[in-house]
């Protein structure tokens, strides 16, 4: 069975960090693709960063460049959210997927439909 699990999530104060990792079992790690995605009380899920299969290209959403980071260890199965300067409208529960992608490359997608796997969401809160 697939399972992604996602951890890390917790409260912060603004200006704050965080690292959400994803930990993926019953898939080949490698021929996915990673993203993560967020959803706020009351909105819709919303994309937050995808990474390649094999790391070497990224994309962020346009509220996330230059404070978050997503990279993975292919060895560990595992995808990693580094959360910077948190505002408390980055507050969300933020769930990792996988997008199956064939052939190796840099191919990076955004779309919710095109990730096969979810995990359950990790909650992110940031607040005085």
């Amino acid at each position: 069975q697939v399972q992604l699990v996602e951890s890390g999530g917790g409260s912060v104060q603004p200006g704050g960090s965080l690292r959400l990792s994803c930990a993926a079992s019953g898939l080949t790690f490698s021929v996915y693709a990673m993203g993560w995605f967020r959803q706020a009380p009351g909105k819709e899920r919303a994309f937050v960063a995808a990474i390649s299969r094999s790391g070497g290209s990224t994309y962020y959403g346009d509220s996330m460049e230059g404070r978050f980071t997503i990279s993975r260890d292919n060895a560990k199965n595992t995808v990693y959210l580094q959360m910077n300067s948190l505002k408390p409208e980055d507050t969300a529960v933020y769930y990792c997927a996988a997008d199956f992608q064939l052939y190796s490359g840099s191919t990076v997608r955004t779309a919710e439909n095109e990730f096969d796997y979810w995990g359950q969401g990790t909650q992110v809160t940031v607040s005085s």
